[in-house]
């Protein structure tokens, strides 16, 4: 997404997978003397499994809300974890891909004169 301009169900995608990308980064501790990995706990810190529940409501102004929860929570995330739920969602813009791309909708430029 370009613009990171979301619906619900855009919202919903992401969300999700912004839990993802959160669940995945550990975090070393010392526990005991012994050194241990464990899971980051990020994701449950910014409420993403309620703030995902509210955008699957079946009320349309909980997920109105949601949406613009999440909208703001975007905002506050670094670039790299945004183009980590970007990739992990297969979204990209078109605009940063090279010409033999398939995915690119570029036109060739005009030929000078």
């Amino acid at each position: 997404m370009t613009g990171d301009e979301f619906n619900e169900e855009t919202a919903l995608q992401a969300a999700e997978a912004l839990a993802d990308v959160l669940a995945r980064r550990t975090h070393r501790r010392k526990v005991m003397g012994q050194e241990v990995v464990v899971p980051g706990q990020l994701g449950e810190a910014l409420r993403l499994p309620h703030l995902i529940g509210r955008l699957r409501s079946r009320q349309k102004r909980q997920r109105e809300r949601a949406l613009e929860a999440f909208e703001v929570l975007w905002e506050t995330l670094s670039p790299r974890t945004q183009d980590q739920v970007r990739t992990d969602l297969g979204w990209y813009d078109p605009r940063d891909l090279s010409w033999e791309d398939k995915r690119s909708n570029r036109r060739p430029a005009p030929p000078e004169t």
